[in-house]
């Protein structure tokens, strides 16, 4: 039973992919996420249900469209592979529960913040309003009934908090980063309002563990980027795919993260 539900989970997650693909490529266009329906950015076909099953179709059609041959980028099943997979890894930590449910939301969302950032520079508004709007059905849902993430013995007001926590302390570091550097762009608005739906979801503990840990993270590959000469030092890396990385981390292991630190400084 438990195998069954974790393909089935994964095989949802995979579907979603598929839907991520297209608020990846249409977003930042601005274009209508619903229409016009799925087709070929080359020839413009429609697409029918056997050129649109995630992944397998890319497989069997060998990257290339059916009816123009023109290639079709890996992405769209590395995209479809990478959400099934966060949502395995998710119901293997929560279950078939209201957090899996929240983080799974959470996280795609983060996945169409990851590709676009890189591509685009940019996270959408309407990626942090969706991420928002949730949010506030899961404060009054965790009002009532207490949800694993926040921990045990968390308050009604901790997605609250969390809310602002990693969005101040971005906020701050940005300014600061304005001063130093004289720059009027040292930290992305966009990296600071997807704090928000972020600390709804994590809480205020959670959200500085996934902050420290998309920090972490930038400083490590940036400098691995650099050492292989893929990056220059004076060159800009996106920062948001760091916070997705950060948070899903976060999800799977914040709280043991958080013991660790806090047993480190007693001993």
């Amino acid at each position: 039973m438990e195998i069954i539900l974790l393909i089935y989970v994964t095989v949802i997650g995979v579907v979603i992919g598929s839907f991520l693909n297209v608020c990846i490529y249409r977003i930042p266009k601005e274009e209508n996420i619903a229409y016009p329906p799925s087709h070929c950015g080359s020839c413009g076909k429609r697409l029918t249900a056997v050129d649109l099953v995630p992944v397998f179709s890319w497989l069997f059609l060998k990257g290339k469209c059916r009816y123009c041959g023109s290639k079709i980028s890996p992405r769209y099943a590395i995209v479809e592979s990478l959400t099934g997979l966060t949502f395995a890894l998710l119901y293997n930590k929560f279950g078939i529960s209201v957090d899996l449910l929240c983080s799974a939301f959470l996280m795609s969302i983060l996945i169409a913040v990851f590709f676009i950032d890189i591509d685009h520079r940019i996270i959408p508004d309407e990626l942090v309003v969706a991420g928002l709007v949730a949010g506030g059905i899961t404060i009054i849902y965790n009002a009532f009934f207490p949800m694993k993430i926040f921990g045990e013995g968390g308050k009604w007001w901790d997605p609250i908090l969390g809310m602002f926590a990693g969005s101040v302390t971005l906020l701050v570091v940005g300014l600061i980063g304005m001063l130093i550097y004289k720059t009027d762009d040292a930290m992305g608005g966009g990296d600071i309002k997807i704090f928000a739906p972020i600390g709804i979801f994590l809480g205020w503990k959670m959200t500085f563990i996934a902050l420290l840990a998309s920090i972490v993270l930038a400083g490590l590959i940036s400098l691995i980027l650099v050492i292989i000469k893929v990056k220059g030092r004076k060159s800009t890396i996106p920062f948001g795919p760091f916070i997705v990385m950060g948070t899903l981390i976060t999800y799977l292991y914040g709280w043991d993260i958080l013991k660790w630190y806090v047993s480190s400084l007693l001993f």
